[in-house]
């Protein structure tokens, strides 16, 4: 069978495979990764950052945090809590956190330039486990994957390694990182934002303290590109968003009230 033939093969297949994936929200997903694979991606990068920055010692700043998390994963149904959630505080001023395949959390002590209650900080980590249990990491890497296929099978249909073929592929390389990729990830960012939502008001966090939150880091960002060409949805976008997701979370904050989940941080 011709390369190229194998190439839209392997591609069809790959796609009809992933056709039944769907996120939390029923969004369909592209995501073919086995969640072994992408534990191990997680596990590794997990301690290459542990490897690169400090930890934090203050121990004020690892209470609230762990706190907060641990009332978030504690109320993830049993398939998503796994063996538990490795959570670790940096020593670093940047306003961020993240979370990895594998049950990974990180947050920098910066981020308490944003987060000013545990409400808030409630906010950031219920965003970032959402991208977790969501799978957004296994959809980015499927759908980079997936679109430098795409850009192989051009190239060789336009003529392999040729000049013209070189510049198909470099045509269709950057259409596809803005027309596919980024896309992607501001739906991911959008849907975690709505998933952060709930799991916060589940583990009896306010959800209405993420409106503060995000206008606190839409004060602390610097300039940014335009909404087409950013990984994010923009400030505005962001903030609608979650004031129409606002009104459900509430029932669920209600009812974990209901339920006597009223974490209490210290903070």
């Amino acid at each position: 069978m011709p390369f190229r033939r194998i190439l839209i093969v392997l591609a069809t297949a790959i796609i009809a495979a992933a056709a039944c994936s769907t996120s939390p929200t029923g969004r369909s997903q592209l995501a073919f990764m086995s969640e072994k694979d992408m534990q191990q991606m997680g596990e590794q990068t997990f301690s290459q950052i542990k490897a690169q920055t400090p930890l934090s010692r203050d121990a004020q700043s690892i209470q609230v945090i762990l706190c907060v998390a641990e009332a978030i994963t504690s109320r993830l149904p049993a398939d998503q809590r796994g063996a538990g959630w490795e959570v670790l505080i940096f020593d670093d001023n940047a306003v961020n956190a993240f979370a990895l395949p594998g049950n990974k959390i990180g947050v920098y002590e910066g981020i308490f330039r944003a987060a000013r209650n545990q409400d808030q900080l409630a906010a950031v980590i219920g965003h970032e486990v959402a991208h977790v249990i969501a799978h957004h990491a296994n959809e980015r890497v499927s759908t980079t994957t997936a679109t430098q296929m795409g850009v192989n099978v051009a190239q060789a249909a336009a003529g392999g390694t040729g000049t013209y073929g070189g510049q198909v592929a470099g045509l269709l390389g950057a259409g596809a990182a803005v027309g596919v990729i980024l896309p992607f990830n501001r739906k991911q960012e959008s849907e975690a934002d709505v998933v952060g939502l709930d799991l916060m008001a589940r583990a009896g966090f306010n959800p209405s303290q993420a409106i503060p939150l995000w206008e606190n880091m839409s004060r602390i960002g610097k300039e940014k590109p335009p909404e087409f060409l950013s990984t994010h949805p923009s400030d505005e976008a962001r903030l609608k968003g979650l004031k129409k997701a606002l009104p459900e979370a509430e029932k669920l904050y209600a009812q974990a009230q209901d339920k006597g989940f009223q974490p209490t941080c210290g903070f």
